[in-house]
């Protein structure tokens, strides 16, 4: 069972996805304005977040800016929890969805949304976390899978490191185990199903423009080793090693 911090200001949407939740087996907390989501999370223990990033009509009296800026709520959030967060809200730029990758989101689905596939993302990513309550096991890793080099890049996949010409980069949870699971499997193309199925825990219910956008942000933050991903248009994508 986990907690899960729901964070809408459409309560009839709240509603819903608190019954799904609570059939699921996890506890449920709601709040429609985000400085009271950023106070639960600083007070509580929280599992999981699921947060819409449109500007609600609290009259709480809040802080201005978090009510204001979605983005920067999740900004905030990641100061003070590691929790998973996954947002729904009707917004489509791809802008907007690579700075709340590049926060720390794990998922981000668009409205208007299926519950029952909402409810999927989250066990997925609960059982990634080892919060479903089911037994998991890790495989064994080869000693070579742990520690990669090449030039000027280090991947250090048992101390989730990554060194770029003497520069310590910072990647996100999924940003490390997209480049992990590409590096265990360079010079194959890995189809994007194979990528979302592990990366992200699902397939039917995913978006796959979730993936590109985790692979511009990638390439991105690998600087001169970015052309070590390639592209097979519609089929996946290869760790040139």
């Amino acid at each position: 069972m986990a907690r899960i911090l729901i964070c809408d200001e459409d309560p009839i949407i709240r509603e819903r996805m608190e019954r799904y939740a609570k059939l699921e087996g996890h506890a449920v907390t709601e709040t429609v304005g985000r400085s009271q989501a950023l106070a639960i999370c600083k007070s509580e223990a929280i599992d999981m977040i699921i947060m819409d990033i449109e500007s609600p009509n609290t009259g709480d009296g809040a802080a201005m800016l978090p009510e204001q800026d979605g983005v920067l709520c999740v900004r905030e959030l990641r100061k003070i929890t590691a929790a998973p967060i996954i947002i729904v809200s009707a917004r489509r730029e791809e802008s907007i969805k690579l700075l709340l990758f590049e926060y720390g989101v794990d998922d981000y689905v668009e409205k208007p949304f299926s519950i029952k596939e909402l409810m999927c993302r989250v066990g997925a990513i609960l059982r990634r976390c080892g919060l479903s309550g089911e037994k998991t096991t890790v495989p064994e890793r080869k000693s070579e899978e742990i520690l990669y080099s090449k030039e000027g890049l280090l991947v250090d996949m048992a101390a989730y490191k990554v060194i770029v010409d003497g520069e310590q980069i910072n990647l996100t949870t999924k940003l490390y185990e997209l480049l992990f699971l590409l590096i265990r499997n360079r010079n194959i193309f890995v189809s994007r199903d194979k990528i979302l199925t592990e990366v992200w825990g699902f397939d039917f219910c995913s978006d796959e423009r979730t993936l590109d956008t985790h692979i511009k942000m990638l390439r991105r933050k690998m600087g001169p080793y970015a052309a070590l991903i390639t592209t097979l248009r519609s089929v996946g994508y290869k760790f040139m090693g």
